[in-house]
């Protein structure tokens, strides 16, 4: 009788303490787990790095919610879930030469300016203005560039300017008291501004039905200032890849090239934290169809860590495949564009680069067939690894950027 209420305690002492480790995993899921995914008509719904996470039967809510559980047995995480058909896009790797003229002028830095009585003030400083501000309008005028700027505060005489700026997406109005500069002798502001920038990325997808475009994977941001540059307009020209800078340990590597004369690819009208989007012409979009090669849009949900191919231009005119491993999945990343991390594997990418170089970042990564995410970033320590982006991410806003192409 003893001998069997020792057994019987040993046994309830294994079961919750089964129950219990089942509870923690649980719960190590639930972090894990996306809280919210897109799933096309018809597809089961299933979580491919997590294989044994399953979807709770008769959980799916009007394509609104859903339940995974552990082994179909443990509820973990609640998801929202929206159901529409994937997308079907070329795919990109080519490089192109971006610029951008920004909508008003970028703050990129603060000076003294020296007066005729040897002192020594920043008018711009004391109208409460910081490098990566952008000054929209001057005396009421919309400013378009730097030149503009600088003429008003030349004309200006001394008198006071009002001033519209915009600081971290608020906007507020200031006045700018110019003041007489001692040694170029003119009226001036004692700030530095910038108007446009220019430089090369890589195309990530194309939709063949409507000539959008996009493009990076992260935003176009200023290199003073690090703020993302505001779009009024901008150009997506061809580029010849002149040669390819090796990245090494603690060096960044680089793609150089020159833009190619009297040639255009067609308009970029939207910067986003999801990369730059735009228009193709119709000769570029006959090009790209004709070339590229058709991918179904892979959604979050779909991808696993293991090997991968991305398509990208280190020399020639033309994208090449090199073999990837995705080494982790975060699906609930704060950051937009760091959604995954990915070591290049393929000698030929490695020998040629070094890896993952600046002008790459947009580059398509292709996985079991589907368009599941573009390089955004390398590790500096090591340039062979870096991190990319989900593909939805970006055609969410590209989507959105369509529309709002069509209301201007």
């Amino acid at each position: 009788m003893h001998i069997r209420k020792i057994m019987t305690k040993t046994a309830a002492a294994l079961l919750s303490a089964a129950l219990a480790g089942l509870f923690t995993a649980a719960g190590y899921y639930s972090e894990r787990l996306p809280d919210s995914v897109t799933s096309s008509f018809g597809d089961e719904l299933k979580i491919a790095q997590y294989p044994e996470i399953k979807l709770c039967s008769g959980t799916v809510c009007g394509g609104s919610t859903a339940t995974l559980s552990l082994f179909g047995a443990i509820p973990v995480k609640n998801i929202e879930v929206r159901q529409e058909e994937a997308p079907v896009f070329i795919a990109g790797g080519s490089p192109f030469g971006i610029k951008l003229l920004m909508e008003g002028v970028m703050v990129t830095g603060l000076g003294d300016v020296e007066t005729a009585g040897g002192c020594a003030v920043c008018p711009a400083a004391d109208a409460g203005l910081k490098t990566g501000d952008i000054v929209c309008s001057a005396n009421g005028k919309t400013l378009t560039s730097n030149l503009q700027l600088q003429a008003i505060i030349t004309r200006s005489s001394g008198n006071p300017i009002p001033l519209s700026v915009q600081r971290d997406g608020d906007s507020f109005d200031t006045v700018l008291n110019p003041v007489f500069s001692d040694k170029t002798q003119r009226w001036t502001g004692g700030m530095w501004v910038r108007d446009s920038i220019a430089g090369i990325g890589t195309m990530t997808f194309i939709d063949k039905s409507t000539g959008r475009f996009a493009g990076l994977g992260h935003p176009i941001c200023d290199s003073d200032t690090g703020g993302m540059v505001p779009l009024h307009s901008g150009e997506a020209v061809p580029v010849d890849i002149t040669d390819t800078k090796r990245g090494g340990r603690g060096i960044p590597g680089e793609l150089h090239g020159r833009f190619s004369q009297g040639g255009s690819l067609g308009t970029l009208d939207t910067n986003t934290e999801c990369g730059i989007f735009g228009q193709l012409s119709d000769a570029a979009l006959g090009r790209f169809a004709a070339e590229g090669e058709e991918f179904r849009l892979g959604y979050r949900q779909d991808i696993n860590t293991g090997k991968a191919q991305v398509y990208t231009t280190v020399n020639g005119d033309k994208p090449q495949k090199y073999d990837i491993l995705i080494e982790k999945i975060d699906y609930n990343s704060e950051d937009e564009s760091k959604n995954m991390m990915i070591t290049i594997t393929d000698p030929k990418l490695l020998e040629a680069s070094g890896g993952i170089v600046q002008g790459m970042s947009g580059s398509p990564i292709i996985q079991n067939g589907r368009l599941i995410g573009a390089v955004t970033h390398v590790f500096v320590s090591d340039p062979s690894r870096g991190f990319a982006i989900f593909a939805e991410n970006m055609a969410e806003h590209m989507i959105d950027g369509e529309y709002a192409g069509e209301s201007k």
